[in-house]
């Protein structure tokens, strides 16, 4: 073979190349979102009211807020425009296509839970929206049936707060699987919680 050294380090040189594109770890999360502090946690605003199951996004919602609370790292706010992130759930029942009943604002409550040394209660805490698309803030339309199409699983979407719509942007991060939703565990806070300390060590570790 004539020169094989030539081949050699062509080689070599490819196999540092390979080695250096693994090294490389992508950002996991950014520093505005593990510096995040307040959450408001809503219901999709696109998803319907299941005709089988009407408090099935309803209980998702407040399984979400509980096991947040739990975790001790943030505070529930009322509305977008004291969130620092907005998180975004919605229940699966394993059918991509389901009757539904639309027009019903899901998202318009007056209370919200509070952490207390026994555990959670409600409290009388009322938001004062003033961000463009607040799903908190959405107005009342007239309810019908409707033939929703969505996902399977159940979905779970952080988003940035503090800004008009702000659920028209990219998700920061997203998690979807069956039962993540599901108490008492709630799967999605979970792997939402193990994602934050992979970050904050990636974040470290920088130099």
């Amino acid at each position: 073979m004539r020169y094989p050294w030539k081949v050699a380090f062509s080689i070599t040189l490819m196999c540092c190349l390979v080695a250096a594109g693994k090294d490389k770890k992508k950002i996991i999360l950014p520093t505005d979102v593990l510096e995040a502090r307040t959450v408001l946690v809503v219901i999709d605003p696109e998803a319907g009211i299941a005709v089988d199951a009407p408090n099935a996004n309803r209980t998702a919602q407040g399984d979400v807020e509980k096991a947040l609370m739990n975790w001790g790292r943030f505070t529930l706010a009322p509305d977008v425009s004291t969130a620092d992130l907005v998180i975004s759930v919605r229940k699966g029942n394993g059918k991509v296509v389901q009757p539904t009943i639309g027009g019903v604002p899901t998202n318009n409550r007056q209370v919200i839970f509070e952490p207390t040394d026994s555990g959670a209660e409600t409290g009388g805490h009322r938001g004062t929206p003033s961000q463009a698309g607040d799903p908190t803030n959405a107005q009342p339309q007239d309810p019908h049936p409707q033939i929703e199409a969505g996902p399977a699983q159940d979905m779970f979407a952080v988003y940035r707060g503090k800004r008009d719509n702000a659920l028209d942007a990219p998700p920061v991060w997203r998690y979807s699987t069956q039962d993540a939703l599901s108490s008492p565990s709630v799967p999605a806070v979970g792997a939402f919680r193990k994602l934050i300390v992979e970050a904050e060590k990636q974040q470290a570790a920088k130099p």
